[in-house]
This record gives C-alpha cells, structure tokens and sequence, in this order.
C-alpha cells in the first residue's frame, strides 16, 4: 500500500539512496547534471517541479538545507557562457515562517513567488510540529527578496502539510491538503486576497475518505480557463485506488464535486501521485504509482464520452529497464509526445529512475526511454514533472544523487523532438 505520508516516505528512499555506488557512463546521451545540491547552505532534496522566468532563470525548493536546515527557495540563474549559478532566495528558519517546502513555487504577473511548506507555521502543532504554510516571497528594484506567511494551517477543516505547487489562475491560487479537513481526509483550497489586501483561504472541498477519494497529490492542480479544477486522489474511491476528481464553480461561492474515475487496480492503474495535463482534445492524462499490469505503476488516459468519463492504460511499466513506480506529473511536446519520469528502475545496478516517452504510432502508445539515471555523480530518483526551459529542452530535479548526494537539477536534450509549443509550454 503507498504511504499517506508520502514525504517521509520520499526521505527515506533518499537515504537508501546515498548507499548506491558509482556505476558506468549511461549510453544514452544528452543528459547533463546543471546543479548538484551540497546539502548545506545551498539545500538538499530537491523535492520540487521547476519554474522559469521570462529572462530564463529556473526556480523550485529544497525540502532541507539552507542556513537553518529546514528548507530553502533557489534560483538558478544562466551565466551567459552555457553554464548556471545557482542562489538562494530564501532559507527557512523552521519556526513561524514555515519548515520542509515540497513541489516548488508559482509565479505572479509581478514575479514574486508562492508556495507552501510541510510544517512549521503558528497555527497549531499537528504531527508533532507546525501544521504547514501558504508562503510568499516578495522581490525589490535590488533583488533582495522577502519572505512572508499568507495563510497558517491549524490542522482542522482547513487541513494540514500542504505538499504540493500552488496552481496560479486569474490572480487566484489553488492547492490542496494531503491531511485534516472535516473529514480528516485532505482538503481543496483556494487563496485569494481580500480588499484589504491580506489573503483569505476557502475549504472548497473536504474529502471523506469513501467514495470521492482521500489524501491530496503530489501534483498541482489543473485549472481551466472556464473556473474548472482537476485533480487526483492518493487513496480512496470505490475501490480505495486512488481517484480523479473535477471541482466545478456552482455560483454563490460554492462548488461541485465529480468523481470522474476511480482506479480499480491491477491490471488497471492505481494509487495517482501526480496530476493531469489535458491534450488539444480535452483527454486527461497521468500516471500512477501502482497498478498497472505488472503493479508497478501505468500511463493512463480519461476520454470524456456521453456515458462518463473512460479510462485506458496507455502504458504498463514492467519494473526493469524501462522504469517504474512514476509520481510524475506528465507534459506534452508540440508532436504530441508524452514525457514523464520514473522514481525508480532504469540501469540495473542503480534503481534510480528515468525519463520516459509516449509516442503515438499507428494508434498505440508505444513508450520508450530517454534515459537512465546513475546515482552519484549522476542524479538518482526524480518525482516531479518535467519543465520545458528557455532553450525548448527538458529541465527537472532528482532527490538524491548529484556530487554530493544531495539531490541534482538535470538537463535532457536527447533529440530533437522534445520541443514545445507556446501554447503547450505554458500549461
């Protein structure tokens, strides 16, 4: 059964992590490891989806590190000769200003930045710690930046140990809560501020943990352009696998909730950690960490039709060379190609994960391996989505490996099809 409390669960693997050995160059090409994490002032486990700028500069979190030891905001930032340099915005403290930040940062029309931590907070003390924060970080004319706390979860209906990106739309953030809420199943959030120009957080959903699924993703939320969220469950559902989920505006400040569908399990998919991007067609698509033909994890489709929505498995990974156990959110390339990573399998001797694609040829996805990752110096284990840089290639973090073992940010050029377009880029 996956881990509710999936974050300890991402530490842990980290750990076993560090024990992997040094292995042979990988015979794909086109990998190149941009930053490695020290675990020190600069972070450590790099648990984070990355973002970029208009000028091009990369940001995302690190779960630990920083000057205090409980996480940190980074920017990475292109030097002009090829290379990056890498700083820190923001290092947190651990007390009232939030501790542990996962899934990385959105970005306003003014380019300050926002997210949330695991822990820390002055709400209440949940698991034997703060209960977690929605947090901002406020730049000036000098690029000195500021940290401020928009909202402490107190662990009761409003949830606790947000854990994923906020989803940014018409000036309106959304998230969700893996824990608390009414019914102490996970919560949907949004965040917006009032005339007063402080924020104001709404539960616009509790989860109950029955049939409309329990525990809130790893990955972001979908936003339409009509006021529609998309989502995924952890667990729950009509057959505790997982679910995904649209909440739609109703008009007076309320909204309603759909089960769009609930996992069944092997040789169905199962047990979602990421979210869903759509297609030109308006088709969901994502990944599970379980299920699957082989239990080790599926590529799923959810086609809406005059009876509901269906659901097909795209692809069943089989858990050697080819990958397994994937929390990725997935992106589309202007080809309609589909990218992921896995957490784990790939190179025999490593276990640490890859860069899968989908390839639709004549009408059946076909998946093939971009590459595979192997531990230090290399990166090892990445969880989160794939983003498209300011040259159109393939940037994304892993939790462990690098030079230190310390978790790595990556660069996947391996051919010229992995170009987005515009419209697809800024999904």
């Amino acid at each position: 059964m996956p881990h509710k409390n999936f974050r300890q669960y991402l530490l842990s693997l980290f750990a076993i992590c560090l024990t992997l050995a040094l292995i042979s160059t990988n015979a794909a090409a086109g990998e190149n490891i941009v930053y490695s994490f020290t675990g020190g002032n600069d972070g450590g486990d790099p648990a984070s989806a990355l973002i970029f700028d208009q000028a091009g500069n990369a940001y995302g979190t690190t779960v630990v590190g920083g000057l205090f030891g409980f996480g940190t905001v980074f920017k990475l930032a292109p030097d002009g000769n090829g290379g990056w340099i890498q700083s820190v915005l923001y290092s947190f403290q651990g007390g009232n200003d939030g501790k542990n930040p996962y899934g990385g940062v959105a970005m306003d029309r003014n380019g300050d930045l926002y997210g949330t931590t695991a822990a820390g907070g002055s709400g209440g003390v949940c698991t034997g710690d703060g209960c977690g924060t929605v947090f901002k970080l406020t730049h000036d004319q000098n690029g000195n930046w500021t940290e401020s706390v928009l909202y402490n979860f107190t662990g009761g209906d409003d949830g606790f140990g947000p854990g994923s990106a906020l989803t940014y739309k018409r000036g309106v953030f959304y998230g969700m809560t893996p824990d608390g809420g009414k019914f102490g199943a996970g919560t949907v959030f949004l965040l917006l501020p009032n005339a007063t120009n402080h924020w104001a957080l709404v539960t616009i959903y509790s989860f109950t943990g029955g049939d409309d699924g329990a525990v809130g993703s790893l990955g972001p939320l979908l936003a339409d352009g009509v006021g529609n969220l998309y989502g995924v469950t952890e667990l729950g559902g009509k057959f505790g696998a997982g679910t995904v989920f649209k909440i739609s505006p109703a008009g007076n400040g309320q909204f309603n909730f759909t089960t769009l569908y609930a996992f069944q399990g092997m040789p169905d998919a199962a047990f979602p950690y990421g979210g869903v991007v759509p297609d030109h067609d308006g088709n969901l698509f994502g990944t599970t960490y379980f299920g699957g033909t082989n239990g080790v994890g599926a590529v799923y489709k959810l086609t809406a039709t005059m009876n509901g929505w269906q659901e097909s498995v795209l692809y069943s990974f089989q858990g050697g060379t080819d990958g397994s156990f994937t929390t990725t959110t997935p992106m589309f390339d202007s080809q309609g190609n589909l990218y992921g990573t896995t957490s784990t399998g790939g190179k025999e001797s490593c276990d640490c994960g890859t860069v899968f694609k989908l390839s639709l040829v004549n009408g059946t996805w076909q998946e093939s391996v971009v590459y595979r990752f192997q531990s230090a110096p290399d990166g090892a284990n990445p969880y989160y989505a794939l983003t498209s840089g300011p040259d159109l290639n393939l940037y994304g973090t892993t939790a462990a490996g690098g030079n230190q073992n310390s978790g790595a940010i990556f660069k996947i050029s391996a051919d010229n099809s992995i170009r987005l377009s515009p419209a697809l880029r800024r999904r």
